[in-house]
């Protein structure tokens, strides 16, 4: 019995990290269908409830197909806007911002006593191997690879709401062995999902929106793209609110005077963020989402070394998943409880 459990220990040791190793080679398929997985989670109570009104699948997934392609062109327009209003901005304004950049550099070499080449510039000296044609490159190949991702997500998408990739029947046979029982625990996960995404969802708005406000407010250039951008990274748990805070403060610094107004905006985006992160989050999420900080750390940790930026986004809504399904069973509730840093008996909220 000893030699079975030693055995079945060392084939889990060697298993565990071959598969890491594939999520990492196959990223690019895994990374897509996973965000679909997500994605189809939050369509399929729709098309449920346009089945029982009996209306055919295909229209059921021609009107989900439509909303979701209105969603992304708001979004598109929205990153258009931003983009103009960065295009439209006054050449004294960058060259401002670089005076200030370059005045902050340079009290940052003071502080640490780092020197550089007399009469070397400080763009020379940090960019050296910069230039306009990798730069171009660089952005071909993010908007490529971009392209490719959303493409390939959505045509995830349509296989799972249309059924054929089932997914529930995928974590039936995988994870929810027992028939009868399996059907009422997929529909308590995909409750739970549903909810830890509309939630996060609806926070990251928020958040945008109070950054672009503030911004709008204190008159701080790019307000569209700060709110953009602060709802983007909204997504990556902890560390994008502080980025977003941190970045946003560095870039008022160009045009906001070293007093009492840029101290006022810091506090503004420090009060939103707080407001949203700190007492709004975990007032709708409750106990149930709730994740040990100790374990965010390692998961954005791991899953961005796996798969990147997007890994850093999926690094929770994972763990949060993974965290639902063993509360599915009571003999893994001490992993559940791991998760969520939680020392009682589990007893769900």
């Amino acid at each position: 019995m000893n030699d079975l459990k030693t055995t079945n220990t060392l084939l889990l040791i060697i298993v565990i990290p071959f598969i890491f190793y594939l999520l990492k080679v196959l990223s690019f398929i895994f990374i897509p269908l996973v965000l679909a997985m997500f994605i189809s989670l939050l369509f399929l109570p729709i098309m449920r409830w346009l089945a029982k009104k009996r209306v055919p699948k295909t229209v059921s997934l021609l009107l989900v197909i439509i909303v979701i392609t209105g969603v992304f062109k708001v979004g598109g327009e929205l990153i258009k806007l931003s983009s103009q209003e960065i295009l439209s901005a006054d050449s004294t304004f960058f060259k401002t911002a670089e005076e200030k950049l370059v005045g902050v550099i340079v009290s940052v070499e003071d502080f640490f006593g780092i020197t550089r080449v007399q009469g070397e510039s400080v763009f020379s000296h940090y960019f050296k191997n910069n230039n306009m044609l990798s730069n171009i490159g660089v952005t071909i190949d993010f908007i490529g690879n971009a392209l490719s991702l959303t493409l390939t997500t959505a045509f995830f998408v349509i296989l799972l709401l249309s059924g054929t990739m089932n997914f529930e029947k995928l974590l039936n046979s995988t994870l929810f062995k027992v028939r009868y029982s399996s059907v009422k625990a997929f529909r308590q996960v995909e409750k739970d999902i549903i909810k830890f995404v509309q939630v996060k969802f609806f926070i990251s708005l928020l958040t945008g929106i109070g950054f672009s406000l503030a911004c709008v407010f204190f008159n701080v250039s790019f307000p569209i793209f700060w709110g953009l951008f602060a709802f983007a990274i909204n997504f990556v748990q902890m560390i994008g609110s502080i980025i977003s805070v941190v970045l946003l403060a560095l870039f008022a610094l160009v045009e906001l005077d070293q007093s009492g107004t840029l101290l006022f905006f810091i506090v503004s985006i420090i009060a939103v963020q707080g407001l949203m992160g700190g007492v709004l989050e975990p007032i709708f999420m409750g106990k149930t989402f709730s994740v040990n900080v100790i374990v965010i750390l390692i998961m954005l940790m791991l899953w961005g070394y796996i798969w990147g930026i997007p890994g850093l986004i999926l690094s929770i809504p994972l763990t949060v998943f993974a965290k639902i399904c063993f509360d599915q069973f009571p003999r893994y509730k001490v992993v559940s409880n791991i998760i969520s840093g939680d020392n009682s008996s589990g007893k769900r909220a």
